[in-house]
């Protein structure tokens, strides 16, 4: 293991995990894959991902492990497991990660690094990435890729938290793996601003889908829930600008422009409704919320989105 040929670790491998971490293998990274339930199928199968945009890809024999306490020590750890599963993530993360490690947390909402720093030796280096793609898992070891699959990075807090020119340098160099890869990837100045901006997509259509139990293609061919999609959008950008993250004014417009330009896609809240898995409520929802009242901004239909996938989370378990 060489500075040029890092060892990166794979905790939950899903639909992100599993994505990200087989095109990283397939550019020649070293890549250890943590599974439970799947792990029986992709041992014997391999992980396997159907592309829109790559095409049909194998790994046939991923580096697969049941236990973290197997894995070798890692310089970069992918998080692609769900929020939901932060409280038990982090003995995790630590039982994998060398000295000075990198774990990059690919989970979509607000707060999920402030969750899980506590819990993390001070060595780490804990980053963001922010993924926009149209994935999900189909079957054990099976990925759909429909489209796009950008990452966007930024440094959320370990040894060099005081030095903006290494958090770059630690950035790019994840931002050039990706690329060696294929996976389009840039690095962001400010994380909490780029969670934000990820907030303004996956707030509105993260749960409206999974509500009424529609893609995107439905839910902006109606006039009436693409202009509920805008009002929620903007309460959105309304409590980024209070909290100092001022996003472009025409934002909402430009994100429902691209979606509209998307194939039709259900997102990830949608399967966890429809598969009896928790939703992911408190970093796409509560904590949101609370950092927007705490800033004096109220966001009513937010907070009643909020409110009915909550009945539906507790009525589905």
């Amino acid at each position: 293991m060489t500075a040029v040929s890092p060892r990166i670790g794979i905790i939950g491998t899903g639909a992100i995990g599993g994505f990200y971490g087989l095109m990283l293998a397939r550019a020649g990274y070293e890549v250890h894959f943590l599974l439970r339930s799947e792990y029986a199928a992709v041992r014997e199968h391999g992980l396997r991902v159907h592309s829109a945009v790559h095409g049909s890809l194998l790994l046939e024999q991923p580096r697969v492990y049941r236990d973290a306490s197997q894995m070798p020590p890692c310089d970069w750890v992918l998080v692609g497991a769900k929020s939901t599963s932060n409280e038990e993530l982090a003995p995790l993360i630590a039982q994998v990660a060398a000295p000075g490690c990198k774990v990059v947390v690919l989970q979509n909402g607000l707060g999920v690094e402030d969750d899980l720093r506590p819990s993390l030796p001070p060595s780490i280096h804990l980053l963001g990435g922010l993924c926009a793609i149209c994935a999900h898992r189909s079957a054990p070891g099976v990925v759909e890729h429909q489209a796009l699959g950008g990452v966007s990075l930024g440094y959320h807090s370990g040894p060099v938290q005081d030095d903006s020119h290494a958090q770059l340098a630690l950035l790019n160099e994840m931002v050039e793996m990706f690329r060696c890869a294929n996976v389009d990837s840039s690095a962001m100045p400010s994380l909490a601003q780029a969670r934000w901006m990820k907030l303004v997509w996956n707030v509105p259509f993260n749960g409206l889908s999974a509500l009424l139990d529609a893609g995107t293609e439905a839910l902006l061919g109606s006039d009436d829930t693409r202009e509920q999609i805008k009002a929620i959008m903007q309460e959105v950008c309304a409590a980024a600008h209070a909290l100092g993250h001022i996003l472009p004014e025409d934002f909402p417009d430009k994100l429902l422009m691209g979606t509209a330009r998307m194939p039709d896609y259900l997102p990830s809240m949608y399967h966890d409704r429809f598969q009896r898995r928790p939703m992911e409520l408190q970093a796409i929802y509560a904590a949101p919320l609370a950092a927007a009242a705490a800033a004096g901004v109220c966001m009513p239909r937010t907070a009643l989105l909020h409110d009915l996938l909550r009945f539906l989370d507790r009525r589905g378990r």
